[in-house]
This record gives structure tokens, sequence and C-alpha cells, in this order.
């Protein structure tokens, strides 16, 4: 639509309707979600009961826990952190090896390897996480039965859920680093090499210096999926369970209003992790 054309007053009420029915639609359950977190009630929906900081700050000494001092959210939390920071060091490093493979390598099957990668993308997480588990459950019992070793890291358990997660991200790191290294300007490389620099010095000085804006969103973006990830996560957790897989749980056996708590603080923490995303994308194109 070319906007220097006169439009009808129909037109723009529908556009205007069509904008604010599709942002209701996506931030009021969210609103919702945040006021309830306030709530002066041991159950998280109406009516309201009135305003209090009980769902984040009480100690228990009102028959109420708070997030802060919710022992079993700081350790399901723990969990989470541990994993997503696993999940994006190995994740990076593979999609950055992959880029590199793609992006300056030719060899036979490489769009089959290429279309093979994606994938994990399509795959539903419940599937993957499935696949995932029974492959592993029949690696650790052949080990098992062979060695006489149980190799527990292959049971359900943390380990399990980082390669589960680290099974798509890496997808999604390979192709956010492929992105950037396609517009590298190869004549940079070529006038280092000869000026006598060797490879490994172009790597460290030149490429990855460049690469690092994509590095560090690839890094990002893989904390954020892995954290917030539950599908796959769900089928491969054992005694250990990460953050999301304990919302869930208590949702189950009915929930407080600390949930509400917990997903307000994720909201500010994915809302400043995009913000200094997008401060440092500013800054890179200036």
């Amino acid at each position: 639509m070319i906007p220097t054309i006169p439009q009808s007053a129909t037109t723009r009420t529908l556009r205007l309707t069509y904008v604010v029915a599709f942002f209701l639609f996506l931030f009021v359950p969210l609103i919702v979600v945040v006021a309830f977190a306030f709530n002066d009630a041991a159950y998280p929906m109406p009516p309201w009961h009135g305003f209090t900081l009980d769902w984040f700050f009480a100690d228990g000494s009102k028959e109420r826990t708070g997030l802060f001092f919710d022992q079993d959210i700081q350790t399901s939390l723990w969990f989470s952190l541990k994993v997503a920071v696993s999940v994006s060091l190995i994740s990076v490093f593979l999609g950055t090896c992959n880029a590199f493979l793609l992006e300056r390598f030719s060899f036979r099957g490489q769009q089959a390897l290429s279309v093979m990668m994606l994938l994990p993308l399509v795959i539903p997480g419940v599937i993957l996480g499935i696949s995932i588990l029974a492959l592993m459950s029949h690696i650790a019992q052949f080990a098992e039965d062979l060695t006489g070793f149980d190799p527990d890291f292959l049971r359900p358990g943390l380990v399990l859920v980082t390669i589960g997660q680290i099974s798509y991200i890496a997808s999604i790191t390979t192709l956010t680093i492929s992105a950037r290294l396609k517009r590298f300007d190869v004549s940079l490389e070529e006038a280092a090499l000869n000026l006598g620099a060797t490879r490994w010095e172009i790597l460290l000085t030149i490429i990855f210096p460049y690469l690092k804006p994509a590095l560090a969103g690839a890094a990002m973006i893989a904390f954020l999926l892995s954290f917030e990830n539950f599908n796959t996560t769900y089928m491969l957790t054992g005694s250990d369970a990460p953050l999301t897989v304990m919302v869930y749980g208590r949702m189950k056996d009915g929930a407080t209003p600390v949930v509400n708590a917990i997903s307000l603080m994720l909201m500010l923490v994915s809302a400043l992790l995009v913000l200094f995303m997008n401060l440092r994308k500013s800054k890179n194109d200036q």
C-alpha cells in the first residue's frame, strides 16, 4: 500500500481496529498474569482481594512463601541457568564450526547436509525429546550390558536435557552465524595472507571480530530458547527439574500466585536481554 494515496475512512478504521485487536490479543494475557502476581489471594485468578508483595518476599512465616524465599524455585532456577549456559556455549561453538563448514568448503552432499541440519527445527519438541530419550536409553543399556558400567549421564537428567536442547538450538546458531559469515569480504583475508599473516592470525584478528555481533546474538538466542524450553526438556528431565518443568508441576497440583511472580520475573529478564541485543545492534550499525 502506497502511503501517499488517500485512504477511505473505512480502510483507516479497519486498519486501526486490526492493530488494536492484535495487540490486545498479545498483551492482555500477559497483563492479567502480571496483575495477579500482586493479588492477596491463595490462587492466581479473580476476584481481586487487594495488593500484596507476599508472592515475592514472604518468608513462610504467614503460611506463604514468596519467590525469593522458595528453595525449590531457586534450585530449579539454578538448574535452568546451568543448562542454558552450557547449551549456549556448546551451540555457539557447533554453530561456528557448521557455519565455516557450509560457507567455506565445497564437498559432495553439502546441500543434503544443509537440509538435514534444519530438520530438528521442524520436528515437534515432544517427538524430538522422545527420540533422544529412546536412543540414549538404548545406548546406556547396551553399554551396561557390554561393560557392566551404567552411564548415568545418558539417563534422564540435566545432561540429557542439555543434549536434547543442543540438538535443535545448534541449528539456529548455525543459521545466525552463517548469515553473518556469508557477508564477509574474502578480499580482506586474501590481503592479510599476502602480507604474511597465518590462517590462525586471520581467524583471530579479522574473522572472529567480524563475527562477534553474530556470536553474541546467537549466544543470547540460545540462552533464551534453552531457558524457556518445555516440550523437549519435560521428556528428558529426571529428578533435577529445571524451572519450566517445576512450574508445570505446580500448575498441575494447584498453583499459587508465586507462578505469576515467576512469569513476571522471566518477562523482565527476557525484555532486558532483547533490549540489550537491540542496543548492541544499533551500536554496531553506527
